[in-house]
């Protein structure tokens, strides 16, 4: 293992280690306090010196990723790390219940960590996505041990992310959920790998697949719990109450160091957490990169600014934590830029949908409305954007295919004759008609590259209800973003940096990213819309 642990050190460019030789004790029993055993991994170093611990609380599995990539990685550089898993995974005991057992079962692992021998007193918990969210469960409760938290591509509200800009995700519920209820009790390990191609191709069946509450046995052959549970129970039921902590992330005091993506579902929640701490009179750090969720290539810098963080607050080692809190990645520039405070200072700009398929920041002339037909048979495809799921479906894609359909207005600026830079939030108004009383829009911000080529740089999404026949103002966002537009460039609308093409969709679908459909019983009908955009002055 040292022969790997030295490759993933060079690869990740980590301060050097402190130490090789590290101990692994296996499948230790955590009793929880309804008799559930959940089980853990412990990491730490041979020299028998109490350090501070790293706790990691996943539902994936403790092996492999985590030995060699993660807690190794923490050991040989002054900590200790325990790895368990989460209830009803890898071999722990009880049910695996989405998101609803992770504060109870998170606190009783604190406790537990507390009364054991190599407990220094100084205890973090690191993670992404999952591993993330259990860390907001705990943070308002924990106690004076938990010191820090590092909670990356993640967010205290496991609930309405699914409904980005209010509209279901199908992508991320199906495949995520369909997932954990054929891999979640053994892990994520070589079975799943082994199944993948296979598993990729129902997938992409079953979101174009209706009725909705049938897509899942299409994937796993059986009807799937936690997927049942979203088409039954809409985002503000009480029954997702226990698993979102929104409300409590202003009691957190905790030293916290946000770390996300542009292209990560999660971005706009994490965005929400971070301001809620700084309108507590909290500091978060917050670190955003080019990233979609998952990202590979995230975890260099998001391991090498979690050991900063970690020296800085479990051991006071504040030599190397930088005096700026944010630090984010301003794509077209390609460079990291250090900031005081999201969202940074900046001139808000209005640009204004024009006749003919125009962009500019100047009132449009009186005009006919533009309009388009959406055939539900035909959903709009989902091209790239923040999502969970197949990489074709995440992160910057080039648009042309998707603006070239008929279903899809597009709006484009002339070309800039100097660099923009656009950083912070992005948001959409629309004056639109539709003769269905359910519709879904998307508006989308794109940069235009001299070949023609138009990147999505972020996604704007509004679900509107009760429509008719009169005209309704929909407002959606702010979908944030970094870029710089360089001299040459054009700005168009479906999704932006800024020189971008502004191609506004408004279908009553995204395949496979959103799906809309006006439902009794989960049973879909489909019903072909009519839709007119209007210009407003």
């Amino acid at each position: 293992m040292s022969i790997t642990s030295r490759l993933v050190s060079r690869w990740m460019h980590l301060p050097p280690a402190q130490t090789r030789d590290i101990v692994v004790t296996r499948d230790i029993q955590i009793p929880m306090p309804d008799g559930a055993i959940l089980l853990a991994d412990h990491y730490a170093s041979r020299n028998g010196i109490r350090q501070p611990t790293i706790l990691f609380r996943s539902p994936y599995g403790r092996r492999g990723f985590f030995g060699a990539f993660s807690a190794r990685s923490y050991v040989e550089r002054g900590f200790q790390v325990l790895v368990q898993s989460c209830r009803g995974t890898a071999g722990s005991g009880g049910e695996f219940r989405f998101a609803r057992n992770e504060h109870d079962d998170g606190l009783a692992t604190i406790e537990w960590i507390k009364h054991q021998d190599w407990f220094s007193g100084e205890l973090a918990m690191v993670g992404a996505s999952y591993l993330g969210f259990v860390q907001w469960a705990v943070a308002a409760d924990a106690g004076p041990e938990l010191k820090a938290l590092v909670p990356q591509i993640t967010t205290a509200d496991f609930n309405h992310f699914r409904y980005q800009g209010g509209s279901y995700t199908l992508e991320s519920s199906l495949g995520w959920s369909t997932m954990m209820a054929s891999y979640a009790s053994s892990g994520l390990g070589m079975n799943m790998l082994l199944g993948m191609w296979g598993r990729s191709r129902r997938l992409e069946k079953a979101y174009k697949h209706l009725p909705l509450n049938e897509a899942d046995r299409i994937i796993n052959g059986r009807s799937t719990k936690l997927y049942q549970s979203v088409l039954e129970h809409g985002p503000d039921d009480d029954y997702w109450k226990p698993v979102d902590f929104s409300a409590r992330v202003n009691e957190v005091t905790i030293p916290i160091y946000l770390m996300g993506g542009w292209y990560d579902l999660f971005l706009d929640w994490q965005l929400k957490d971070y301001q809620a701490l700084r309108a507590a009179g909290r500091n978060p750090y917050l670190l955003i990169g080019p990233w979609v969720h998952g990202d590979f290539s995230s975890g260099p810098i998001m391991t090498r600014e979690t050991l900063t963080w970690l020296q800085a607050h479990l051991k006071g080692n504040t030599s190397k934590l930088r005096e700026t809190p944010v630090r984010l990645f301003v794509m077209g520039a390609n460079q990291w830029r250090n900031f005081s405070d999201w969202p940074p200072p900046a001139q808000n700009e209005r640009w204004y949908l024009q006749p003919g398929g125009a962009l500019a920041p100047t009132l449009p002339p009186a005009s006919e409305p533009d309009h388009y037909r959406y055939d539900p048979s035909d959903p709009t495809p989902a091209v790239g954007g923040n999502s969970l799921g197949s990489r074709k479906h995440m992160g910057a894609k080039d648009n042309r295919k998707l603006e070239a359909r008929t279903d899809v207005l597009v709006y484009t600026s002339p070309v800039i004759d100097h660099d923009v830079e656009v950083i912070g939030p992005v948001t959409a108004e629309l004056y639109v008609r539709s003769s269905l009383q359910h519709t879904d829009f998307f508006a989308r911000l794109c940069v235009v590259e001299p070949s023609g080529k138009s990147i999505n740089l972020c996604p704007v999404v509004r679900f509107r209800k009760q429509m008719g026949a009169y005209v309704s103002r929909s407002t959606s966002g702010p979908p944030p973003t970094a870029s710089v537009v360089a001299s040459g460039f054009a700005s168009r609308s479906p999704v932006a940096h800024i020189p971008a093409l502004f191609a506004i969709q408004v279908p009553g679908s995204h395949s496979p990213q959103q799906r809309n459909c006006k439902s009794l019983n989960s049973v879909c009908i489909m019903i072909r819309s009519i839709l007119r955009l209007f210009y407003f002055r």
